[in-house]
């Protein structure tokens, strides 16, 4: 019979205790990278899409310019617009990048006089879309690669055969559209709130723009933060102020979603950067305690609306922000009914 002695027992169970604190940090390390990489993944993905979107908005700014007017220098300029809005198309992830650059440089050099206001506003929110999706991208390649080249990680090759992710490098201008004179307002940024009911429903607002008053639409609870005020603050104080609705700052899960919109407004174009919180409250009638000015000439109606709602109220002409709202609802309700705060992802 073989018999051990204590210590040889102790040294055993430490070797034993080892091995497994060695195999779950590995087994919980490898199942972040996976995550991550699934992250850097879908980032990507999104970061074709913003890009895709803007080319698309080049083509319509040059067929504005080339215009019923015979003029050579807008001819060439349009043409030049169009041919590269197709290179950035059909171009591989090797020359993305270059080619991306020079439909930046080619969409700058237009005279926005010469458009109509909505394709300014579209021009300008499609080069904030391709900056926020970068940003989007380089950060989940920034945390992939400080895990993955760590040399516990790589001694162990927890990161299996996936390759490395990569930075996407494009000339970034902080304000967006800045260099062709547009006058955005670059600074606002807004906390909103997905309000959901027992039955899944959503509140939404119907309103307008002072300068098209026949033009309504629906939001969501919200608006832009004050100086100094967090953005958990401000959704509880928009919250009140647009619902009478006092909630715990503790209760909004998120922020959940990020959304970067330039839009037209009471004669200015706007940049907004928009960010979401979840809340679950039983269903109410809104009453608002202190609604802005624009809130009691331009708010008109207030609903709880379901998926098949929203799609409703835009079949029927009347935008629903932000889009595809309808296909959000279920992602919302599981997170306002959960305990802890999502990743924040980026929306339309």
């Amino acid at each position: 019979m073989i018999t051990f002695s204590a210590t040889t027992v102790l040294v055993l169970a430490l070797i034993a205790a080892v091995v497994v604190a060695i195999g779950a940090w590995a087994y919980s390390t490898a199942n972040r990278l996976d995550r991550l990489h699934v992250r850097s993944d879908k980032s990507w993905q999104a970061l074709e899409a913003a890009p895709a979107r803007r080319a698309v908005v080049a083509r319509s700014v040059a067929m504005a310019i080339a215009g019923p007017v015979s003029d050579p220098v807008l001819a060439e300029q349009a043409k030049r617009l169009a041919a590269l809005a197709d290179r950035a198309e059909r171009a591989d992830r090797a020359e993305r990048e270059a080619v991306e650059n020079q439909l930046a440089t080619a969409l700058a050099a237009v005279d926005i006089g010469l458009l109509r206001p909505q394709l300014v506003a579209e021009m300008a929110d499609a080069e904030a879309r391709v900056l926020i999706a970068r940003r989007f991208h380089n950060d989940a390649v920034r945390d992939t690669l400080a895990l993955r080249t760590r040399r516990p990680v790589r001694l162990l090759h927890l990161g299996g055969t996936a390759p490395l992710p990569t930075y996407f490098e494009i000339a970034e201008r902080v304000t967006p559209a800045a260099s062709i004179g547009l006058a955005v307002d670059t600074v606002r940024t807004s906390a909103r709130v997905v309000l959901l009911d027992e039955l899944d429903r959503i509140l939404l607002m119907r309103g307008s723009d002072p300068k098209t008053p026949d033009s309504p639409f629906w939001f969501t609870i919200g608006g832009g933060v004050e100086p100094g005020e967090s953005l958990r603050a401000a959704a509880v104080r928009e919250l009140w102020e647009e619902t009478g609705y006092t909630a715990d700052p503790d209760a909004l899960r998120g922020p959940i979603w990020r959304r970067v919109a330039v839009f037209p407004f009471d004669g200015e174009l706007i940049r907004a950067e928009e960010l979401f919180f979840a809340l679950r409250v039983p269903a109410y009638e809104p009453k608002p305690a202190d609604p802005s000015s624009w809130e009691k000439r331009c708010v008109t109606a207030h609903r709880w609306c379901a998926a098949a709602d929203i799609k409703a109220l835009e079949a029927s002409g009347e935008p629903v922000y932000p889009f595809d709202l309808d296909g959000l609802i279920a992602e919302a309700a599981e997170v306002a009914s959960g305990t802890t705060d999502p990743v924040v992802r980026s929306i339309r």
